[in-house]
């Protein structure tokens, strides 16, 4: 089991590219990436060089790190991320563990010239194990070991994109990125589908549906229609996402966008992860730090909406000094249940399904940077995520937080461009991450966090270096606990060696707050854990 959302999750989950038409995808404008996430996700930025029907891009990621982080169930291993001190048994110990993991993650596109680039055909796979872990086997995310010879190539994404006749419209058909952004993720840059929408923190993954997108001058527009889960064909318990976006170019590159989206969830938990489930009531949102709905045993059905307005000011500093992004999320719908009853080993509701709780949340988000050098990584970002939160659960029928997409996946939104490390969920991942908030809706309690980050080039365009300070809050104090989670202090060194390669430096430190006095956020026992770090160095290789 692997982070979905970074990898093309770390995961890992997206695809860089560029902006062009439908009709013919243009060859990238490569100076508009943010070397920092250069490779995070497989780019749809693949070059027209002599009308090659066949094109490639790869990207390679190797990384070592050192922590005093380690989960304490073996079943687990590490292979799933999810929040630091929960029930995925991820804490941290007098001990240094120490690893080193790769991925590999090829991207394929062919666009016949017999159909006059009128389709295109894509498809990308993942490779990745942690050195010394397996060999001579199968199974997903295993095959480092001496003699290798693992089976463990993951279907990533796979779809058809067809020209529709109206210019510039065009259809996805079958796996494809999901991402709470109207741009398609295949023409447009990670750190661009990172910096605007809400942000990849509500969805960033993958999911087989249709998608469609069109543009007009200085508006783009996307419908989306998915199906996350089927279960049994002959049954209504499947769980549905649709979606309908727009963003409009107000001019000097000002943006606003509108989002609207729905989760029709009729499974009562069917299908998922393992053991863990999916959805509300399961055991997947505590995991990955949500709120798990009190549910039981009951049938449920789930039908979740959120309502966005977004906007964004030159975000990645393409003109001028200034840059600025924000949103705002309506997060409502209800939950209903009944008791259920076996009736020829099969569950069934004993009565009608009645209202067990209305959603009421809100998240907003507000981003502000100054460019003060000649470079784009020569730069000050400071930034605010507010969650709301609910303190008695559904003992009144109402949910006041959240959800995201990490009730039905895993994970299926994950806030990675904060610049935070152990407080915030980071970007540079491919099979083990824990944070101390994985889900922005910080267990259902709600969270106010605000980050800082200055970098500076020492030498133009080639070294970097960063330092980040984090702060973190839960807006509902847990019984017995505080409101403050933990301070965050991080640094990073990035060397570019060469055009899409990069050797990078790591290390973060989180001191816990009174929040984890609380035994309730503290799966494992034992009181208040101690404060986790990281160090990571990490290799990066942009196969153009």
């Amino acid at each position: 089991m692997s982070p979905r959302t970074l990898h093309p999750i770390a995961a890992v989950l997206l695809l860089l590219g560029t902006a062009a038409r439908a009709e013919s995808p243009a060859a990238p404008d490569l100076s508009r990436f943010d070397p920092e996430y250069l490779g995070k996700t497989t780019p749809d930025q693949l070059s027209d060089a002599a009308d090659s029907q066949l094109k490639f891009i790869g990207f390679f990621f190797t990384r070592a790190e050192a922590s005093n982080i380690a989960v304490q169930n073996d079943l687990l291993a590490g292979r799933v991320g999810g929040r630091l001190f929960g029930s995925n048994t991820a804490t941290t110990s007098p001990a240094t563990s120490f690893f080193a993991e790769q991925r590999f993650v090829p991207f394929f596109q062919l666009e016949p010239r017999l159909l006059d680039h009128w389709a295109r055909l894509r498809a990308s796979f993942q490779i990745d194990f942690t050195w010394g872990d397996s060999a001579f086997g199968t199974g997903g995310n295993f095959g480092g070991a001496i003699g290798a010879r693992q089976i463990n190539l993951e279907t990533s994404n796979l779809n058809v994109e067809l020209n529709l006749p109206l210019p510039g419209w065009y259809v996805t058909v079958g796996l494809q990125r999901l991402v709470d952004n109207p741009r398609d993720p295949y023409r447009t840059p990670f750190s661009t589908l990172a910096y605007t929408g809400t942000r990849l923190a509500f969805w960033g993954s993958d999911a087989v549906g249709v998608s469609v997108y069109g543009r007009i001058p200085r508006q783009i527009f996307k419908l989306g229609a998915f199906n996350l889960y089927e279960n049994d064909i002959a049954k209504d318990d499947n769980v549905y996402l649709f979606e309908a976006m727009t963003d409009r170019d107000l001019g000097r590159m000002l943006h606003v966008g509108f989002q609207a989206r729905y989760v029709r969830d009729t499974s009562s938990g069917a299908g998922g992860i393992a053991v863990v489930g999916q959805g509300p009531g399961s055991a997947l949102p505590e995991y990955m730090g949500g709120f798990r709905f009190p549910l039981g045993n009951s049938i449920y059905n789930a039908h979740v909406v959120w309502l966005t307005m977004d906007m964004s000011y030159n975000p990645e500093f393409a003109v001028g000094r200034w840059g600025a992004s924000a949103f705002a999320v309506l997060n409502t719908g209800e939950i209903l249940s009944a008791p259920a009853v076996q009736i020829m080993s099969r569950a069934v509701a004993a009565t009608p399904l009645t209202r067990a709780a209305t959603i009421a949340g809100f998240a907003g988000n507000a981003r502000l940077g100054y460019r003060y050098g000649a470079t784009r990584t020569d730069r000050v970002d400071a930034e605010v995520m507010y969650t709301s939160g609910d303190g008695n659960g559904i003992n009144d029928k109402v949910y006041s937080g959240v959800i995201t997409g990490n009730t039905w996946g895993v994970p299926a939104g994950l806030y990675v461009t904060s610049g935070a490390y152990l407080l915030l969920p980071h970007p540079n991942i491919i099979n083990r991450i824990s944070t101390a908030v994985f889900d922005i809706s910080n267990l259902g309690l709600g969270l106010t966090s605000a980050t800082l980050n200055a970098s500076y080039d020492f030498v133009p365009n080639v070294l970097t270096g960063k330092l980040g300070a984090a702060a973190g809050f839960s807006n509902i104090a847990p019984a017995s606990g505080g409101h403050f989670i933990g301070l965050e202090g991080n640094a990073s060194l990035v060397y570019r060696l060469r055009f899409g390669v990069t050797l990078e430096v790591h290390g973060a430190y989180l001191k816990l707050g009174d929040f984890y006095d609380a035994p309730s956020v503290v799966a494992l026992g034992g009181g208040r854990p101690r404060d986790p770090w990281m160090t990571m160095l990490a290799l990066k290789w942009l196969v153009l």
